[in-house]
């Protein structure tokens, strides 16, 4: 035996490395590139997903046959086509079958498939699968029709698809994430009946921008719902393949009771954004509390069932529900970004699409694969019909074609000689011979011609279709408004506008309306018009529900469309819009505010005042309990942040009590409980602007046990017309001291005087025992400030006391709550007009141990908005 003596040299093929690794790490780049990590652009599916399906299709695992065994289907997806492990086939198998990771599952799983916690799935061998209605209709259906290419499997022995006939834009309606050599996808899901919506609009209109198409696919669709903030995000992903999409999952603050009382609030968790782990959520959460990075959370609880995801996040009693919710959205995965990246394979290149290019690829597809469905159609129906007409043939020849067969020796002799006789070809005259007796009747023969005639009327309408391309769009277009119609489900996300879009206020009526707060914060907001407008005595409606020691503590009229600005007794402003604080019913208790504010239960609201627009020449006048009393630019109150902005300094043991919106040229009237009122200029000289951190100066001298009640702006015209009637004090009035109000008081009554003014406007005043009168304002003359003022009213009873002053006008109504919650509306003019000495009249009938708490006007109705009509009749509760 002889060995070669060929050497080791002559084995070594010289190579330059360079060129050898780029092109070995290429070819290895474009392998898991195109074979294993992106989508293909027309079915929006990667090869293992095509394979899955594709064998199920073989295995018949239709949605109206039984499940099979998981184990079953991977194992013929890695013995037929993918040759790799079989946790990467089941892991993909498991994930086309949940419903929080896909918007429109592709596979029906028995038993358990995961969950949103992360929960392994049971072992293939435990599980059981089968095709769902949407896979069988828009993936798999025309796949025998030659519809797509077939390739050979890894080792030759068999066909797989390179494509499924989509007929839904799948890469957007479930979305794909994956990642290759040096390139990765990440495409949201989308809302099936959007997605068709954008592809029959696409096909009406082929000049369509992204931003257009964003008229009927607003945004992603994600299977776990959420919030989606902003449109900027899904604007630029959509025009240029790229963006970051903010995701915020839905949370409420609940008032949680303990024996039938309110306890503590908790923040409700109920969605969360795509792909967060709840359990993971849970655990950050629970950390962060213990690591003393989030404050305010007592307790932490999965309270979630098969009717839904509840997660309960308790707060401490002295924690701000906002302010923690705020948090949880910055510090947690409650908020988080979806980074889109439309990376997908279009004719095996990866391609970034955006909206337009990725349903302009998939609408070219579909034109192809209903091209090549009718092109197979059209073939099949021509093979039958030309069956048929040699069929025919033999029919109206059936006695010479008898003959010739019975002559014939043997059956190649009886088909030449048909051949030969009727010029038929081989397939034709097979049929022949192939035909049993019982087609001879007339009835086959009947049915004969009649298929004949369909077929040719079918022939000619595939041809009409492949030699038109309106036809083949008006087929994608019909089957895309079915496939909506049968398939398809509401939209989950909500899309939230974004500063500078739009917005809630947009889309909400500028109606009248009033809001209520009581004691114990409870506040709602009411239409105007629930309330009709009453004769004056009648006893009036119940505005609200409340428990036996709540009362009403603020009571306003404005339009949905203001901002409500809150003041606490601590000198904090807040801010809200109108339409923001829910809506109630007469009889309902309303919400707790520090649901609405980043308030504890202890902090107390004192002033509330509706804003429609932050001028530059209004002010904000604030009055404390004290009486100090100042002026601030309103427009530094234009831009709250959410926990508060300081708006007053104040003294130990005082608080903010009152504050008012007014002008330069504006007066200022205050009252008090014993029935004093001063009347001083809003001017720089009498109140000097000052900014938020300041305290300000003394308003009015009061006299021991009494206290400030109200405080009212007069318009600029009216105080000027005061002045002119009464004369100016500004000049060097300081003031009338005790005594000289009390002569003041008692020369009114002796000259029995009369108003002076019966056009308004008019001071109105009401007491907490339920009278009340209109003064002509000119009785009011202007002071200085820190003055003790002039008696406004004369009490009918000592126990009496002034419950409002306001100023009112001949076509004003007004609304009244007594402190148990009973409002009555009613026109100011139907109130008598009298002089500063008189008692006043009835205004509200009130119940025992009831008094009037609040009086608010009723605003004008807004541009646009219809008034009130004529006043109902009464109705009393």
């Amino acid at each position: 035996m002889t060995f070669s003596q060929e050497s080791p040299q002559d084995r070594i093929v010289p190579t330059d490395l360079r060129t050898e690794m780029s092109r070995s790490y290429l070819e290895y780049a474009m392998s898991v590139i195109v074979g294993r990590a992106l989508p293909d652009a027309r079915d929006g599916l990667k090869p293992v997903h095509r394979r899955i399906l594709y064998a199920m299709h073989e295995l018949g695992l239709t949605p109206d046959r039984p499940f099979r065994k998981c184990a079953r289907v991977v194992g013929d997806v890695i013995g037929k086509y993918h040759p790799h492990g079989d946790t990467a086939v089941y892991d993909a198998l498991v994930r086309m079958a949940q419903d929080f990771s896909m918007r429109s599952p592709l596979v029906d799983g028995h038993g358990n498939f995961g969950s949103v916690d992360n929960d392994p799935p049971a072992a293939m061998r435990y599980t059981e699968c089968r095709l769902r209605p949407i896979t069988t209709d828009a993936l798999l259906r025309d796949i025998e029709s030659e519809t797509v290419d077939f390739g050979n499997n890894y080792d030759g022995s068999q066909q797989e698809p390179l494509v499924l006939p989509a007929r839904v834009p799948q890469l957007l309606l479930n979305g794909s994430s994956g990642i290759a050599v040096g390139m990765a996808t990440n495409m949201p899901p989308h809302n099936l009946g959007e997605l068709m919506d954008g592809v029959i609009a696409l096909i009406n209109n082929p000049d369509l921008t992204n931003l257009e198409l964003m008229q009927y696919i607003p945004g992603p669709d994600f299977p776990t719902g959420a919030i989606i903030l902003g449109t900027s995000g899904i604007r630029e992903a959509y025009t240029t393949g790229r963006g970051s999409i903010t995701m915020r999952g839905v949370a409420r603050i609940e008032t949680m009771e303990r024996r039938g009382q309110p306890d503590r609030e908790a923040i409700i968790v109920t969605e969360l954004p795509y792909q967060t782990n709840k359990a993971a959520l849970i655990e950050k959460i629970a950390e962060m509390v213990n690591e003393r990075r989030l404050e305010g959370i007592s307790d932490i609880r999965d309270e979630s069932d098969r009717d839904g995801m509840r997660i309960v996040i308790e707060l401490r009693r002295d924690a701000y529900p906002r302010v923690v919710l705020n948090n949880l959205y910055k510090q947690t995965p409650l908020q988080a970004n979806f980074g889109v990246n439309a990376l997908a394979l279009v004719n095996s290149e990866p391609q970034l699409l955006s909206l337009r290019q990725s349903l302009e690829v998939f609408l070219d597809f579909r034109i192809e694969t209903i091209t090549r469905r009718t092109r197979y159609e059209l073939r099949k129906a021509e093979e039958r019909d030309h069956l048929l007409q040699g069929l025919l043939i033999a029919l109206e020849n059936l006695d010479r074609i008898i003959a010739i067969i019975r002559g014939a020796a043997d059956t190649p002799t009886a088909k030449q000689e048909l051949v030969a006789s009727y010029s038929l070809s081989e397939v034709q005259a097979d049929a022949i011979l192939q035909m049993q007796l019982r087609r001879l009747t007339a009835l086959e023969a009947e049915k004969i011609h009649q298929e004949h005639d369909e077929l040719q009327l079918k022939i000619a309408d595939l041809q009409d279709i492949l030699a038109r391309r309106e036809r083949i769009l008006q087929i994608i277009r019909e089957e895309a408004e079915q496939l909506k119609a049968t398939h398809a489900n509401p939209r989950r996300t909500v899309i939230e506008p974004a500063d500078g879009e739009l917005e809630d206020i947009d889309l909400i009526a500028n109606e009248q309306a009033i809001i209520l707060l009581t004691e114990q914060g409870y506040i709602k907001r009411m239409p105007v018009s629930v309330f009709e407008v009453q004769n004056r005595a009648t006893r009036g409606k119940v505005g609200t529900r409340m428990k036996e020691e709540d009362g009403v503590d603020h009571f306003l009229s404005c339009n949905d469309h203001d901002s409500v600005l809150f003041f606490s007794e601590r000198g904090v402003a807040y801010c809200l819009k109108a339409y923001q604080i829910p809506t109630g019913s007469r009889t309902s208790r309303g919400v707790p505010i520090v649901q609405l504010l980043p308030i504890s239960h202890e902090e107390k609201i004192t002033s509330i005042v509706p804003v429609s627009e932050f001028s530059d020449d209004e002010y904000l006048v604030m009055l404390t309990q004290k009486g100090f009393i100042k002026k601030t630019a309103l427009a530094a109150f234009s831009n709250i942040r959410a926990n508060g902005l300081i708006a007053i300094s104040l003294e130990e043991s005082d608080q903010l009590r009152w504050v008012r919106l007014a002008r330069v040229a504006d007066s200022i009237i205050i009252g008090s409980r014993n029935g004093m009122t001063i009347h001083f200029r809003a001017s720089h000289e009498q109140l000097r602007p000052l900014g938020r951190p300041t305290r300000g100066v003394k308003s009015m001298a009061l006299r021991e046990g009494d206290e400030l009640i109200s405080m009212d702006i007069l318009p600029s015209q009216i105080a000027d017309m005061v002045a002119s009637v009464a004369g100016d004090a500004d000049a060097g009035d300081n003031g009338a001291d005790a005594v000289a109000v009390e002569a003041d008081l008692e020369t009114a009554e002796e000259a029995d005087l009369e108003p002076t003014n019966t056009q308004g406007p008019w001071v109105l005043v009401v007491t907490t025992g339920g009278l009340g009168k209109r003064v002509p304002i000119a009785q009011f003359r202007l002071q200085n400030r820190a003055g003790m003022g002039l008696r406004a009213i004369k009490f009918r009873q000592a126990n009496d006391q002034l419950a409002a002053l306001r100023i009112v006008n001949e076509q004003d109504e007004m609304m009244i709550v007594t402190n148990r919650g009973v409002i009555i509306r009613q026109a100011v003019n139907a109130i008598s007009c009298q002089s500063r000495a008189a008692t006043g009249v009835r205004v509200q009938r009130l119940d025992p141990d009831d008094a009037i708490a609040a009086v608010a006007l009723v605003p004008p109705a807004v541009e646009g908005e219809e008034a009130d009509g004529d006043a109902a009749e009464v109705e009393e509760v």
